[in-house]
């Protein structure tokens, strides 16, 4: 079991204080980091004492310690999971040799380039959401904004250290440049479409924490099976900290959803117009949003068939998410049926190469597991009384990559024309109404214990606390 290091300038369990020439690198770079936690971090929050967890090991039980803080105070760190002496590469061309403790020079660039990636969204998410303390609906929600802030801070400090310990001179710059970038940047975006998008309510955060950052979590899932041993070791540890994330994004929904059914049974309807009126969100207001950060996300994937994808796969670089479930690690002779567009307005199916759909693979899980989530919600609606249903829609729908790119279809994937599309689609996205309506609500509530009317409270606090504990302290 590593030893963590708490007592450094940056804790850590990589024995960082025995390369000097790297911790020197590190601590030229926190002060950078710090500078842009100042400028894009949480606005208006620094002096103020947030009760967060802190990762303190990277034990399964007893990982994290819990207490007040203020946020750039935050210790964050360098914690990599455990090594297995044992490992062997578990899938493409090299499976069964030992992982790899150093980047070989033939995939040093395809490395460098995911890393990056992967690094960029982190603080690209702080940067959509600094913005929304002003108008948290609690202080329990406030305080779950703030440690997923911070924990996204702490997962820069991950790929920086990889880039830093790995990648030389080209790794360093590459750094630099993840704090040059900014969401929404008009000269300098972030590399990822959906993380430029902007993040101005708590109905997108919960959104963007249900959706999104699943989808980190199969990036991260794809990445733990790396032939790259500290990479993968890396990705493992973050993956501890990700379900939180995606626990507020669920949690949110589901409390959004519960005070929309409390609203219409106090009113007798289900109409939009008499639940706006009573200051809550109708549930075909949250099926436009549900339905815009799904297909959002889903481009985070790639294109379905990848060159690329083939290519990681087959050098160990990214393998698919839990790689252990399939029986064939090669990939040689499977094949992927694939739904394609055919003409003006049909659609087939094409069979690939399985490596070459490893981005669709991954696509395929990712939507199974977010479809369960809506299954707890409309079980939730049924109870209540209602036959209305939320859905994920189709993968064809709404897409900016990929084969179905600016393919105009239907939110169940029927291909329709591009005038019926243009026509329809207030029905199916967010419309300005929708986002003023959403803005409207999103009045600061700061007391202890108390709770906006358009969201239920929570089942239960954090770290055993009463919901109404005074998270962040005023």
């Amino acid at each position: 079991m590593s030893s963590v290091n708490l007592s450094d300038r940056i804790p850590n369990n990589v024995n960082l204080s025995n390369d000097r020439t790297l911790q020197r690198a590190l601590e030229h770079w926190q002060p950078r980091f710090l500078n842009w936690w100042d400028e894009m971090g949480p606005k208006e929050f620094a002096q103020n004492d947030v009760y967060l967890r802190t990762a303190v090991g990277v034990d399964a039980e007893g990982w994290a310690s819990y207490g007040y803080v203020k946020m750039p105070d935050y210790r964050w760190g360098i914690f990599l999971a455990d090594a297995d002496p044992e490992r062997k590469i578990g899938f493409g061309d090299f499976m069964g040799q030992p992982v790899w403790q150093q980047v070989p020079g033939e995939f040093r660039s395809q490395f460098r380039r995911l890393i990056v990636t992967q690094g960029d969204t982190e603080p690209a998410s702080v940067e959509q959401q600094h913005l929304l303390g002003r108008v948290c609906p609690s202080l329990y929600d406030l305080r779950n904004l703030f440690q997923v802030n911070v924990e996204e801070g702490r997962h820069l400090w991950a790929m920086v250290y990889l880039l830093h310990a790995y990648f030389g001179r080209d790794g360093r710059e590459e750094a630099e440049e993840l704090l040059a970038r900014h969401s929404g940047d008009v000269d300098k975006p972030r590399i990822l479409g959906t993380f430029n998008e902007p993040i101005d309510d708590w109905l997108s955060f919960f959104c963007f924490t249900y959706f999104t950052d699943r989808d980190g979590k199969y990036q991260l899932k794809s990445l733990a099976e790396s032939a790259f041993d500290p990479l993968a070791r890396t990705c493992r540890f973050m993956l501890t900290e990700e379900a939180h994330h995606m626990f507020v994004g669920e949690t949110g929904l589901g409390r959004v959803i519960r005070r929309t059914l409390e609203v219409m049974k106090e009113t007798g309807s289900d109409d939009p117009a008499v639940i706006r009126q009573a200051g809550a969100m109708d549930l075909p207001l949250i099926q436009r949003y549900i339905n815009f950060w799904f297909t959002s996300s889903l481009d985070l994937f790639g294109s379905e068939v990848s060159s690329n994808a083939a290519s990681s796969f087959a050098n160990g670089i990214k393998g698919r998410p839990d790689e252990s479930l399939y029986s064939d690690h090669l990939a040689l002779n499977d094949m992927f049926e694939l739904a394609v567009p055919v003409g003006d307005d049909g659609q087939g199916t094409e069979s690939i190469p399985m490596r070459n759909a490893m981005n669709e693979v991954a696509r395929v899980a990712y939507v199974k597991d977010c479809g369960m989530g809506l299954k707890r919600w409309n079980m939730m609606i049924q109870r209540a009384g209602h036959e209305i249903e939320l859905t994920l829609p189709s993968t064809r729908f709404n897409r900016g990559i990929g084969a179905w790119a600016n393919v105009p279809t239907d939110p169940t994937g029927r291909r329709i024309s591009a005038e019926a599309y243009a026509q329809s689609l207030s029905t199916w996205l967010p419309t300005e109404a929708d986002r003023a309506h959403v803005r409207s609500l999103m009045q600061r509530v700061v007391e202890p214990g108390k709770i906006a009317g358009w969201l239920a409270p929570p089942d239960r606090g954090i770290n055993n606390q009463p919901s109404a504990y005074e998270y962040v302290k005023l």
